[in-house]
C-alpha cells in the first residue's frame, strides 16, 4: 500500500472534497463511489479505476482484487472526504461509463424499466436497486435530470447504477427500439382505468414511469399499448415513483415466477 496521507491540504484529498460538485466530476471525468459494497460492484462491471483509499481505523476489511496500488489515509481525512456519515473505510475514483440500447444484451420476453426525467437522486437510485432485485433484463433512462453518478444514486442503488443493464436514451430512439424488439409499452397514469394487476406480464413489456412531480409527459402516455394504475384510497392519488416501480415490478414478477 502507499504512504499515509494525514494531512487535509493533500491534493488529493482536496481535489476529492472538489468532486463533490456534478460539475466538476464531468469535468474530470470521475465518478466517487463511497463503500466497499459499491466498489466492488463498479470492480465486477469492469469499471476503470483510478484511486483506491482505505481507512483501517474504520474498516478491517480486506480488499485484495484492487486493481490499483491503495492508498492509506487517516481517519480525519476519510471524514473529509467521505460521503456517508458513517463511513466503512474505502472509497474510490472511477471513471464514468455511459451506454445506448446499442449496448444491450435482450433475452426473450423481456421485462424492462423505463424512467423518464427523474430529479431525485434517492428515487433513481432506490428504481435501480429494485430492478436489480426483480430481475428487471433492462433499466432506459430518458431525459435524466440529475446526474448518473451521483454519490447519492450509487449509494441508493447499493451499486447497481453501473450494470451493464442501465442505457439512455431519448424517448424517440426508446419507442422505436421497443417497436423493433416487439415490446409492450405499459405506461402509469393516475387517471387510466387499467388496473396494473390485470396486464399479463409474462409477455415482453416495457414499464414506463414518470417524474415525482407530474407524472409521465404525454409523449408516452400516447403512444403506450396501454395506460396502467395502482388503485389506492380516495384522498390520495400517486405514490412516491420508487414505492410505484417496486409494486409494479414485482407484480410483473410474480406473474413470471408463476409461469414456471
Amino acid at each position: 500500500m502507499n504512504i499515509n496521507i494525514t494531512s487535509l491540504q493533500n491534493p488529493l484529498v482536496k481535489n476529492i472534497v472538489k468532486l463533490r460538485k456534478s460539475r466538476s466530476r464531468q469535468e474530470q471525468e470521475l465518478v466517487v463511489v463511497d463503500g466497499l459494497r459499491e466498489i466492488k460492484v463498479a470492480f465486477d462491471y469492469g469499471f476503470e479505476f483510478v484511486e483506491v483509499l482505505y481507512c483501517p481505523e474504520l474498516s478491517k476489511e480486506d480488499w485484495k482484487e484492487s486493481p490499483v496500488e491503495v492508498t492509506l489515509v487517516s481517519e480525519e481525512v476519510f471524514h473529509k472526504i467521505a460521503y456517508a456519515d458513517n463511513p466503512n473505510g474505502w472509497l474510490a475514483l472511477v471513471r464514468p461509463r455511459y451506454r445506448s440500447l446499442q449496448d444491450l444484451n435482450i433475452k426473450d420476453k423481456p421485462l424492462i424499466l423505463i424512467l423518464e426525467a427523474v430529479e431525485k437522486p434517492g428515487n433513481l437510485g432506490a428504481m435501480l436497486r429494485t430492478a436489480y432485485a426483480a430481475k428487471v433484463d433492462a433499466i432506459i433512462l430518458n431525459n435524466l435530470q440529475t446526474d448518473l453518478y451521483n454519490p447519492n444514486v450509487i449509494k441508493a442503488s447499493s451499486g447497481h447504477v453501473f450494470s451493464d443493464q442501465v442505457v439512455l436514451a431519448s424517448p424517440e430512439e426508446t419507442i422505436s427500439w421497443l417497436k423493433e424488439k416487439k415490446i409492450k409499452v405499459f405506461a402509469t397514469n393516475i387517471k387510466a382505468a387499467k388496473k396494473y394487476t390485470d396486464i399479463n406480464w409474462q409477455q415482453a413489456a416495457a414499464i414506463v414511469m414518470g417524474t415525482e412531480a407530474t407524472g409521465l409527459s404525454d409523449f408516452w402516455i400516447d403512444r403506450a399499448d396501454n395506460n396502467i394504475i395502482i388503485p389506492m384510497q380516495a384522498g390520495i392519488d400517486s405514490l412516491n415513483v420508487s414505492v410505484s416501480a417496486g409494486i409494479i415490478v414485482f407484480e410483473a414478477r410474480r406473474q413470471r415466477n408463476l409461469k414456471k
